[in-house]
């Protein structure tokens, strides 16, 4: 019997490319994400293609009822979930100045609350058989916020903290049940064409960029060996280095090139899409339009059973940068 696997914000970005990956390893797939048409086109895609079973379920994860309920017919109709993953994001470009209440709330809600639904959705399933594995997307910015993405950052670190309190909780609980985290790097995605922006500039992912491919892969290695936390790439674990060895600095480095380095010098059409609060429409795929730019690979996916060997090299090149960006600031 084929295993199954519950994939959010999989009709676009990371999540379209995550669910491609487990199909290709014979996964059945439930996709949800909130616009239908995208949805059902990935699955038509992927049952051609790998010849799996794949089920689109229409779901803002915002909403718990519906992620449980989503859950329930993920269940219903492909059996029990081996694996859930929490990929379903959103962001707004925009200085804390700029921002509403409303916009706050809602990208909070889609991007820490969507993923606290989906453990308590999977682990509610999962507690019964005593099995299963929940994997939450994470990313170098819940340890290195950066300016313009207050909202993204800081949903990003509190996922962090809820990760790390029902860890501690399954651990007590002695349940067979694992829980990891996938720390990305930027990432070449739709989300920057289509996320909120009010900064009158496009929006760009900084460099160095990776296909989110590379990062499909990774979540499928920590959904498939035990790890408790897996970091893609350098420069997440430069960014979490850094931060912890000298985040003043990196403020005032942030402060200077943190709002160049997320934008480009094309101008923002008036009618350019936000997908905060509705679905875009459209034939979005995994990848955003950087594709010139965004590499194909990467033989760094640093986890916790091999980190420490890097630890020393790491700190030696992060602290090496500190002193040559302290000379260029002046500090």
């Amino acid at each position: 019997m084929s295993k199954v696997v519950v994939v959010t914000g999989a009709s676009a970005g990371v999540g379209r490319a995550t669910v491609e990956e487990f199909a290709r390893h014979g996964y059945d797939v439930a996709l949800l994400a909130r616009d239908q048409d995208r949805l059902d086109r990935v699955a038509v895609e992927l049952q051609s293609a790998h010849g799996v079973r794949a089920l689109a379920i229409p779901t803002d994860v915002a909403d718990y009822d519906a992620v449980d309920a989503a859950a329930t017919r993920a269940e219903e109709e492909l059996g029990p979930i081996d694996i859930w993953v929490n990929v379903a994001m959103a962001t707004v470009f925009a200085p804390v100045s700029k921002l509403t209440p409303q916009e706050v709330e809602r990208g909070t809600r889609v991007t820490y609350l969507g993923q606290v639904h989906g453990m308590m959705a999977a682990l509610a399933r999962m507690r019964g058989r005593n099995r299963g594995t929940i994997v939450n997307v994470g990313s170098a910015l819940a340890y290195r916020s950066v300016p313009l993405q207050s909202i993204y950052c800081g949903a990003k670190a509190a996922i962090r903290g809820f990760t790390d309190s029902l860890r501690s909780e399954i651990i007590h609980d002695k349940l067979a049940v694992h829980l990891t985290t996938v720390d990305l790097p930027a990432v070449n995605t739709p989300q920057f064409d289509w996320a909120m922006n009010k900064m009158g500039r496009k929006a760009k992912p900084v460099a160095p960029i990776f296909e989110p491919e590379v990062p499909a892969r990774a979540i499928y290695f920590a959904a498939t060996h035990r790890r408790r936390e897996v970091w893609v790439g350098f420069p997440t674990v430069k960014a979490i280095l850094a931060n912890r060895i000298a985040p003043g600095l990196i403020d005032h480095y942030l402060a200077t090139a943190g709002y160049d380095g997320q934008l480009t010098d094309e101008r923002l059409p008036a009618d350019a899409p936000a997908n905060l609060f509705t679905a875009v429409p459209g034939n979005y795929g995994a990848h955003g339009r950087f594709d010139k730019q965004s590499k194909l690979g990467s033989w760094e996916m640093f986890t916790d059973r091999h980190r420490t060997a890097f630890w020393a090299a790491a700190g030696i090149g992060v602290v090496t940068g500190i002193h040559l960006l302290a000379k260029r600031l002046r500090i």
